[in-house]
Protein backbone atom coordinates (compact mmCIF):
# COMPACT_ATOMS: atom_id res chain seq x y z
CA UNK A 1 0.00 0.00 0.00
CA UNK A 2 2.84 2.25 0.93
CA UNK A 3 6.03 1.56 -1.47
CA UNK A 4 9.09 4.02 -0.73
CA UNK A 5 11.77 3.85 -3.15
CA UNK A 6 14.92 6.05 -2.57
CA UNK A 7 13.45 8.98 -1.13
CA UNK A 8 15.76 11.65 -0.53
CA UNK A 9 14.83 14.69 0.28
CA UNK A 10 17.68 17.92 0.62
CA UNK A 11 17.40 21.40 2.16
CA UNK A 12 20.03 23.24 0.35
CA UNK A 13 22.97 21.11 1.43
CA UNK A 14 21.17 19.22 4.48
CA UNK A 15 19.79 16.05 3.96
CA UNK A 16 16.99 15.41 5.90
CA UNK A 17 16.20 12.05 3.86
CA UNK A 18 18.97 9.94 2.31
CA UNK A 19 17.61 6.83 0.01
CA UNK A 20 15.07 5.98 1.92
CA UNK A 21 13.31 2.47 0.60
CA UNK A 22 10.85 0.27 2.25
CA UNK A 23 6.68 -1.04 1.50
CA UNK A 24 3.94 -1.05 4.10
CA UNK A 25 1.61 -4.01 3.12
CA UNK A 26 -1.84 -3.14 2.50
CA UNK A 27 -3.71 -3.24 6.11
CA UNK A 28 -0.43 -2.80 8.13
CA UNK A 29 -0.09 -0.89 11.01
CA UNK A 30 3.00 0.22 11.31
CA UNK A 31 5.23 3.12 13.50
CA UNK A 32 8.36 5.51 12.44
CA UNK A 33 10.30 6.06 15.27
CA UNK A 34 13.71 8.25 15.81
CA UNK A 35 15.28 11.14 17.68
CA UNK A 36 14.38 14.18 16.61
CA UNK A 37 15.43 15.74 13.28
CA UNK A 38 15.86 11.84 11.72
CA UNK A 39 13.82 12.82 8.94
CA UNK A 40 10.18 11.38 10.62
CA UNK A 41 8.11 14.65 9.17
CA UNK A 42 10.05 15.26 6.32
CA UNK A 43 9.28 11.18 5.51
CA UNK A 44 5.62 11.96 5.84
CA UNK A 45 5.43 15.31 4.58
CA UNK A 46 6.60 13.66 1.26
CA UNK A 47 4.52 10.56 1.49
CA UNK A 48 1.09 12.88 1.57
CA UNK A 49 2.91 15.44 -0.94
CA UNK A 50 3.21 18.67 0.87
CA UNK A 51 7.04 18.45 0.33
CA UNK A 52 8.45 16.82 -3.47
CA UNK A 53 11.10 14.82 -3.23
CA UNK A 54 14.25 15.67 -4.19
CA UNK A 55 15.13 12.16 -5.43
CA UNK A 56 13.68 8.77 -5.52
CA UNK A 57 9.80 8.09 -6.05
CA UNK A 58 6.66 6.45 -4.09
CA UNK A 59 3.29 4.92 -4.50
CA UNK A 60 0.52 5.53 -2.26
CA UNK A 61 -2.37 3.16 -2.34
CA UNK A 62 -1.29 2.46 -5.93
CA UNK A 63 -0.95 6.17 -7.03
CA UNK A 64 2.40 7.33 -7.93
CA UNK A 65 4.03 10.38 -6.10
CA UNK A 66 4.93 12.55 -8.96
CA UNK A 67 2.52 11.69 -11.53
CA UNK A 68 -0.36 11.23 -9.63
CA UNK A 69 -0.59 13.64 -6.25
CA UNK A 70 -4.22 14.33 -6.72
CA UNK A 71 -4.68 10.52 -6.56
CA UNK A 72 -2.71 10.24 -3.63
CA UNK A 73 -4.39 13.39 -1.58
CA UNK A 74 -7.25 11.28 -1.87
CA UNK A 75 -6.28 8.14 -0.84
CA UNK A 76 -4.99 9.62 2.37
CA UNK A 77 -6.06 10.87 5.61
CA UNK A 78 -3.49 12.78 7.62
CA UNK A 79 -3.18 13.38 11.41
CA UNK A 80 -0.32 15.51 12.88
CA UNK A 81 0.43 17.08 16.69
CA UNK A 82 -1.21 20.35 15.00
CA UNK A 83 -4.75 19.78 14.57
CA UNK A 84 -4.84 22.01 11.29
CA UNK A 85 -8.53 23.14 11.46
CA UNK A 86 -10.48 26.20 10.88
CA UNK A 87 -10.55 27.44 14.02
CA UNK A 88 -13.64 30.56 13.43
CA UNK A 89 -15.89 27.76 11.87
CA UNK A 90 -17.60 25.24 14.34
CA UNK A 91 -16.72 21.75 14.44
CA UNK A 92 -19.34 20.89 12.39
CA UNK A 93 -18.70 23.12 9.74
CA UNK A 94 -14.96 22.12 9.12
CA UNK A 95 -16.52 18.57 8.84
CA UNK A 96 -18.83 19.54 6.37
CA UNK A 97 -16.06 21.65 4.33
CA UNK A 98 -14.05 18.90 4.63
CA UNK A 99 -16.62 16.53 3.19
CA UNK A 100 -17.44 18.69 0.37
CA UNK A 101 -13.62 18.50 -0.45
CA UNK A 102 -13.42 14.56 -0.52
CA UNK A 103 -16.89 14.53 -2.05
CA UNK A 104 -18.06 12.59 0.61
CA UNK A 105 -21.80 11.31 -0.74
CA UNK A 106 -23.30 10.65 2.88
CA UNK A 107 -22.11 13.81 4.13
CA UNK A 108 -24.86 14.76 7.05
CA UNK A 109 -24.64 11.75 8.23
CA UNK A 110 -21.20 10.73 8.53
CA UNK A 111 -20.30 14.42 9.95
CA UNK A 112 -22.89 13.62 12.85
CA UNK A 113 -21.34 9.95 13.29
CA UNK A 114 -18.09 11.30 13.68
CA UNK A 115 -19.15 14.48 15.84
CA UNK A 116 -20.96 12.03 18.19
CA UNK A 117 -18.08 9.44 18.22
CA UNK A 118 -15.46 11.92 19.64
CA UNK A 119 -17.63 13.71 22.02
CA UNK A 120 -18.43 16.71 20.29
CA UNK A 121 -21.92 16.52 19.13
CA UNK A 122 -22.81 18.90 21.62
CA UNK A 123 -20.18 21.51 20.88
CA UNK A 124 -20.89 20.97 17.25
CA UNK A 125 -21.94 24.57 16.93
CA UNK A 126 -19.73 26.23 18.93
CA UNK A 127 -16.62 28.30 17.06
CA UNK A 128 -13.65 25.64 17.17
CA UNK A 129 -11.45 28.93 18.72
CA UNK A 130 -12.77 28.34 22.15
CA UNK A 131 -12.50 24.75 22.62
CA UNK A 132 -9.24 22.90 23.96
CA UNK A 133 -6.43 21.64 22.41
CA UNK A 134 -7.85 18.22 23.32
CA UNK A 135 -10.73 18.97 21.59
CA UNK A 136 -8.95 20.43 18.74
CA UNK A 137 -7.05 16.68 18.53
CA UNK A 138 -10.74 14.95 18.40
CA UNK A 139 -11.41 16.85 16.15
CA UNK A 140 -9.05 16.64 13.86
CA UNK A 141 -9.40 12.68 14.05
CA UNK A 142 -12.52 12.51 12.49
CA UNK A 143 -11.67 15.09 9.95
CA UNK A 144 -8.66 12.61 9.32
CA UNK A 145 -10.92 9.50 9.09
CA UNK A 146 -14.14 11.56 7.42
CA UNK A 147 -13.41 10.58 3.62
CA UNK A 148 -12.68 6.64 4.62
CA UNK A 149 -9.26 6.70 3.26
CA UNK A 150 -7.62 3.74 2.66
CA UNK A 151 -3.61 5.40 4.05
CA UNK A 152 -3.54 7.26 7.27
CA UNK A 153 -0.23 9.13 8.33
CA UNK A 154 0.43 10.09 11.72
CA UNK A 155 2.65 12.71 12.81
CA UNK A 156 2.72 12.36 16.50
CA UNK A 157 -1.14 11.73 16.96
CA UNK A 158 -1.34 11.36 20.81
CA UNK A 159 0.06 14.76 21.35
CA UNK A 160 -2.67 16.60 23.47
CA UNK A 161 -5.11 13.67 23.97
CA UNK A 162 -6.67 12.22 27.46
CA UNK A 163 -6.92 9.03 28.61
CA UNK A 164 -10.59 8.57 26.47
CA UNK A 165 -8.74 10.94 23.66
CA UNK A 166 -6.41 8.12 23.22
CA UNK A 167 -8.90 5.08 23.27
CA UNK A 168 -10.33 7.72 20.48
CA UNK A 169 -7.21 7.48 18.99
CA UNK A 170 -6.71 3.78 18.91
CA UNK A 171 -10.19 2.99 17.64
CA UNK A 172 -10.80 5.04 15.09
CA UNK A 173 -7.27 5.09 13.74
CA UNK A 174 -4.75 3.01 14.84
CA UNK A 175 -6.56 -0.11 14.82
CA UNK A 176 -9.21 1.00 11.93
CA UNK A 177 -9.56 -2.87 10.59
CA UNK A 178 -8.14 -2.73 6.98
CA UNK A 179 -6.51 0.79 6.93
CA UNK A 180 -3.28 0.74 6.73
CA UNK A 181 -1.23 3.24 9.17
CA UNK A 182 1.96 4.61 9.04
CA UNK A 183 2.46 6.80 12.52
CA UNK A 184 6.16 8.79 13.72
CA UNK A 185 5.85 8.15 17.67
CA UNK A 186 8.12 8.49 20.30
CA UNK A 187 5.89 6.47 22.44
CA UNK A 188 7.66 2.96 21.96
CA UNK A 189 5.75 1.05 24.74
CA UNK A 190 2.26 2.23 23.64
CA UNK A 191 3.12 1.34 20.34
CA UNK A 192 3.44 -2.55 21.16
CA UNK A 193 -0.45 -1.97 21.44
CA UNK A 194 -0.98 -1.44 18.32
CA UNK A 195 1.89 -1.60 15.56
CA UNK A 196 2.36 -5.19 13.73
CA UNK A 197 6.34 -3.72 12.50
CA UNK A 198 8.31 -0.62 12.57
CA UNK A 199 11.08 1.75 10.65
CA UNK A 200 13.41 3.55 12.79
CA UNK A 201 15.17 6.47 10.96
CA UNK A 202 18.29 7.62 11.79
CA UNK A 203 19.86 10.91 10.29
CA UNK A 204 17.63 10.57 7.30
CA UNK A 205 18.55 6.62 6.68
CA UNK A 206 16.41 3.69 7.63
CA UNK A 207 17.80 1.76 10.20
CA UNK A 208 18.19 -2.23 9.55
CA UNK A 209 17.35 -4.35 10.16
CA UNK A 210 14.37 -1.95 11.73
CA UNK A 211 13.59 -3.06 15.23
CA UNK A 212 9.77 -3.35 16.06
CA UNK A 213 8.47 -2.15 19.70
CA UNK A 214 8.64 -5.04 22.31
CA UNK A 215 6.65 -8.19 21.40
CA UNK A 216 5.79 -7.42 18.23
CA UNK A 217 7.52 -9.16 15.32
CA UNK A 218 9.42 -6.55 12.61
Amino acid sequence: MIEARGLTRRFGGAVALDRVSFEVPEGAKVALFGANGAGKTTLLNVLCTLLAPTEGDATVAGHDLRKASGGVRASIGVLTHRPMLYEELTPRENLEFFARLYGVEDAAARVEELLRRVGLWTRRDEETAVLSHGFHQRLAIARAVLHRPAVLLLDEPETGLDRDGLALLDELVLRAPGVTVLAATHQRERAEGWAERAIDLDRGRVVEPSPAPAGVGA
